[in-house]
């Protein structure tokens, strides 16, 4: 992705992806919770400051400011990459949307324990892709729905994603944004290896639960 671009290229897209990863590791479940009255989330339910978790705290309205606002730093970081690399918008938007995801899930400011990066890399996806964006969310939402589920749902969209960018982007995996996509995909999943485990002996939770 990097090996034809000059010198100044690469440093434009390491200070976007010192942006994208600033804005990323922005907190807004903790934040959130913690404006809200709810308390520190990372002492409730799973610990996680995701969505998924916060509603656990029962507060419907603070759950879904998160999921909103995790999406939209990941779209943002992506507009930002598009914005100041004006002649190579596919590798800095790519950039800009891993760092976003990377920031979500190692945040600086909480010593690098952040969340699994779903929203975040979905709001992503759909700055990258709005087709793919919206297959994505589409099938999160499908899958959750049918199985109440919330981590079923995300494994399913983050499986597709790689592929439906590169079908999308003439099929080469290489090119930066489906290269992203996979990146992107992989760190999500692994971030869910505690989730694939419960899913795979059946005490994964269902949505709504308090409890983890």
């Amino acid at each position: 992705m990097t090996e034809t671009l000059p010198n100044y290229v690469l440093q434009l897209l390491a200070a976007i992806a010192v942006l994208a990863y600033g804005i990323g590791s922005i907190p807004f479940g903790l934040l959130l919770t913690q404006l809200g009255g709810a308390g520190d989330i990372r002492a409730i339910g799973s610990g996680n400051i995701g969505a998924t978790n916060v509603l656990r705290t029962g507060r419907r309205g603070l759950a879904a400011a998160t999921l909103l606002l995790d999406g939209g730093k990941g779209a943002f970081a992506v507009l930002c990459g598009f914005i100041l690399s004006p002649f190579h918008t596919a590798p800095a938007m790519a950039v800009a949307a891993l760092f976003a995801v990377i920031g979500h899930c190692f945040p600086i400011w909480l010593k690098f324990k952040g969340g699994k990066g779903v929203a975040t890399g979905l709001g992503a996806a759909l700055a990258l892709s709005p087709l793919t964006g919206l297959a994505c969310c589409a099938l999160w939402l499908g899958v959750a729905k049918l199985t109440k589920i919330s981590s079923a749902g995300a494994l399913a969209a983050f499986v597709a994603m790689p592929v439906l960018l590169t079908l999308l982007n003439g099929g080469d995996l290489r090119s930066p944004i489906p290269l992203a996509g996979l990146l992107i995909a992989l760190l999500v999943i692994a971030r869910h290896h505690g989730n694939i485990r419960r899913l795979l002996n059946g005490t994964e939770p269902r949505i709504g639960r308090k409890n983890p």
